[in-house]
């Protein structure tokens, strides 16, 4: 018998005797020397969460708020159809996330924080551009916030760290669980709301009733009436203001730049949509705040710090 099949057999008697440890790492060359087999790194397979496409259809929507923050000032069409295409594609990451099985708690976060992030700031113009209901306007951000940070938190809490603030029960809430379950019912509420904070929007640039110290100002100055939709002459705005980045120069700038009937006509259709989804905010607010306080009953309970309460 030649040497080579002599080491081959003694390779295979040591693989077939040795121990499990030795059986999956080491194999057989050509040659019938034995050698250990590399070891594969979990870590080479990993997925790169952030290149999934629901995630990269998120960062396409923060490009686009963040340019139509750049334009909201004084540009209201392209800041409008900016802010819009913007929410829209908040439904196709859920649908892309689906159909691609890449739902992550990343994306999740991410869609969450940019919803919560983009209202904020056209609230934030809103109650510039509207100074009377600017406590308003900062309530309902406070709202928009502390109801949806409650409530992911409580579902963690509660749920563990796999669940999700949209799985809920219908014993835990019949409403929530119809908003967070019903695709469609979610899709409207948000879309709704989104419209009419846009339609308040456009009003800033075109309603003399929302608006009046805008007009007011423009035509005390220039001697003449200013007709809703008719630009504002630029150069009498020149002569006006010295730094035409001033906060009035832009707000004169913004008066009459289109007309407010169909901005009315979206502001009145939307606002009953709107009412309910910050009517839908507080219930989610207060149930939150009942699930974490339930979770801590139950905690002080087997820690015995209720009985040590009363003591004192």
């Amino acid at each position: 018998m030649s040497a080579p099949r002599t080491r081959r057999r003694a390779a295979q008697e040591k693989l077939e005797h040795g121990s499990d440890d030795d059986r999956s790492t080491a194999v057989v060359d050509g040659n019938g020397s034995t050698r250990d087999a590399p070891e594969v790194s979990d870590s080479d397979g990993d997925e790169n969460i952030f290149l999934f496409w629901p995630n990269i259809i998120g960062y396409f929507r923060i490009v686009l708020a963040i340019a139509s923050l750049y334009y909201m000032p004084l540009h209201p069409r392209t800041c409008s159809l900016l802010y819009s295409v913007s929410c829209l594609l908040d439904a196709l990451d859920g649908y892309a996330a689906r159909y691609f099985n890449q739902s992550t708690r990343f994306g999740a976060v991410l869609d969450m924080v940019t919803d919560r992030c983009t209202t904020s700031c056209l609230l934030v113009f809103l109650s510039s551009a509207f100074p009377r209901w600017a406590i308003v306007f900062q309530g309902l951000i406070a709202l928009d916030f502390s109801s949806h940070y409650m409530h992911m938190y409580a579902t963690l809490v509660v749920g563990g760290s796999d669940s999700s603030h949209k799985n809920i029960d219908k014993s835990q809430s019949w409403l929530l669980n119809l908003y967070y379950t019903n695709k469609t019912v979610l899709f409207v509420f948000c879309l709704f709301n989104e419209v009419f904070f846009i339609a308040l929007y456009l009003l800033s640039f075109s309603s003399p009733l929302l608006s009046p110290h805008l007009i007011k100002s423009v035509e005390e100055t220039s001697g003449g009436q200013i007709q809703p939709g008719v630009p504002v002459n630029t150069s009498l705005l020149r002569q006006m203001f010295p730094d035409p980045f001033s906060a009035a120069a832009l707000e004169i700038a913004r008066a009459n730049k289109m007309d407010s009937t169909l901005p009315w006509i979206i502001t009145g259709v939307s606002f009953p949509i709107m009412l309910a989804k910050q009517i839908i905010n507080v219930v989610q607010l207060v149930k939150a705040s009942r699930w974490l306080a339930e979770v801590d009953i139950k905690s002080r309970k087997a820690k015995g710090l209720n009985k040590k309460a009363r003591k004192a």
